[in-house]
């Protein structure tokens, strides 16, 4: 796929970058000119994405980051400021689902997918954005699902992170419109990552066809999604929940 360099000279950051859909945006950034922070828990995959970038020409760098933790979420933005000096755009893509009745669900499971989904992308645009703030400007999106816009049993506590993203980041975009910092969430539907890689066709064939386009996304689809709300095509875009899922949405 060609990649114009629009994002020549700006920083992007990712979290969640060692794979599927982080690792994807990680690469739409860097093949359009952005130097880019990869963020994860899982070390080797996130050095991977690294290695990759850097090995195409790019130039990125790997931070180990679990963003339920606020110590680990400030100390990623502050390597990102000692590295490049700036942060232009961040895509708050790190998450963990479970699938689970809600009264077979535990406080621990409850707080474990909470903590990383919501109060990690809240952790990140606390720290985020006052960088952003000092520079007149920045863009952020978030990742939300169609699993906080409509109900799907066994998800229910993923479903209630998810929408609870949507609403905070609709309420960032408008308390820092006027200061140049624009807010999105993308809300995919199913997505061709790693957990589907061992799914046998009699169970992938029925989430095919649940999306009225015929088949589920692949992750370079939201990372072009994710890329375009960050650029100055989108300036006039912010508090919006770009639903990324083959028409699921629209039955």
């Amino acid at each position: 796929m060609f990649y114009s360099r629009e994002f020549e000279g700006k920083v992007a950051l990712v979290t969640g970058g060692s794979s599927g859909i982080g690792k994807a945006t990680a690469f739409a950034f860097a093949w359009a000119g952005a130097n880019v922070v990869v963020a994860s828990r899982r070390v080797a995959e996130g050095q991977q994405t690294v290695h990759e970038i850097c090995e195409r020409g790019g130039d990125a760098i790997f931070v180990k980051t679990d963003v339920s933790k606020a110590t680990e979420v400030e100390a990623l933005v502050n390597k990102t400021m000692d590295v490049y000096g700036r942060l232009d755009c961040a895509f708050n893509n790190a998450g963990v689902t479970m699938i689970a009745s809600l009264t077979d669900s535990s406080e621990t499971e409850w707080d474990d997918i909470v903590n990383v989904n919501l109060k990690g992308t809240w952790l990140c645009l606390k720290y985020e954005i006052p960088v952003m703030l000092k520079q007149s400007g920045g863009a952020i999106v978030n990742m939300a699902s169609i699993a906080g816009i409509v109900g799907t049993a066994g998800i229910s506590i993923y479903s209630a992170s998810k929408g609870g993203v949507t609403a905070l980041s609709k309420a960032a975009a408008i308390e820092y419109a006027n200061s140049g910092i624009r807010i999105n969430t993308v809300s995919p539907a199913i997505i061709k990552t790693g957990i589907l890689d061992n799914l046998p066709i009699d169970r992938l064939a029925p989430l095919e066809a649940g999306h009225p386009i015929g088949r589920i996304g692949q992750p370079e689809e939201v990372a072009n999604a994710v890329t375009w709300l960050c650029s100055e095509k989108a300036s006039f875009v912010t508090g919006h929940n770009m639903v990324i899922d083959g028409g699921y949405t629209a039955q």
